[in-house]
């Protein structure tokens, strides 16, 4: 289910297919059954559609958000963003499957994978309801290198991807939030509001099974942490940082404040 996911272009065809296969998982586990993990091989980058262009960072054109083309690029990216977390929700189940994980570990990705594809939708929507669409404008080229990067390393992908990335997207939602609320679009801070409290849980099941490998393998989880960032992700953390939501989601400050610009070494 993971894999064929993972091989399906079409941002709303990959996306329906994922809540579909979450609605199957999630009915077997309501019942008690637990279906059984096999082995399937992910491909090395998810199937694209052929729109958006996918740029290098640094040629993505930058717009000013007061504007209403400003919104629609935000929203673009941010749709962008939930699209590429679909695929990173579903291989991190499909690449590492090969290491013994409760099935809580699964639970939590499904569930995930599901609530990220619920959030392509909700923008979806909101970008033709602005008259734009998914592939209307260039996007960030760079958002599977972290995947790339941890393709061999679990707890690895699970410091960068939810607990640096996704915790990123704590910090900076409400700024975009706020935007949205001044320019009157309603539509757009109903989703962005869902999408901020169901990130939150991402971010936690990243530091919950984090910690569990930490404990599995008798490491200090703080210590290990630093080493996989400074290790996989490039560059240094930008404050300011959402300490209340960070903490909310299991990420105290020692955590992320030490690989902060200025300080990390």
């Amino acid at each position: 289910m993971a894999v064929e996911v993972l091989c399906t272009a079409d941002g709303h065809e990959k996306t329906a297919l994922s809540r579909r296969h979450a609605a199957t998982w999630q009915a077997a586990r309501a019942v008690g059954d637990a279906p059984p993990v096999g082995h399937a091989t992910p491909p090395d980058r998810p199937a694209r559609p052929a729109q958006p262009a996918l740029l290098d960072p640094r040629d993505v054109p930058r717009r000013r958000p007061g504007s209403a083309e400003g919104r629609i690029a935000m929203l673009h990216a941010v749709a962008h963003i939930e699209l590429n977390a679909v695929d990173l929700h579903w291989d991190i189940i499909a690449r590492f499957a090969q290491t013994p994980m409760p099935m809580g570990f699964y639970d939590d990705w499904v569930k995930s994978a599901d609530e990220e594809s619920k959030h392509f939708k909700l923008i979806s929507d909101c970008l033709e309801g602005m008259g734009s669409h998914y592939g209307a404008l260039p996007a960030h080229a760079g958002m599977w290198r972290a995947a790339e990067d941890t393709a061999h390393d679990l707890m690895g992908r699970l410091a960068v991807v939810p607990m640096v990335l996704e915790a990123r997207g704590l910090d900076v939602t409400p700024g975009m939030i706020a935007i949205f609320e001044r320019a009157g679009e309603a539509r757009a801070v109903e989703a962005m509001r869902v999408i901020y409290a169901e990130e939150v849980h991402h971010v936690a099941y990243g530091s919950k099974w984090f910690h569990f490998l930490c404990g599995r393998h008798e490491l200090d989880p703080k210590v290990a942490f630093h080493d996989l960032v400074r290790r996989y992700f490039h560059g240094a953390l930008k404050p300011p940082f959402n300490e209340e939501k960070r903490a909310e989601a299991g990420l105290p400050p020692d955590f992320y404040w030490p690989l902060a610009e200025g300080t990390a070494t």
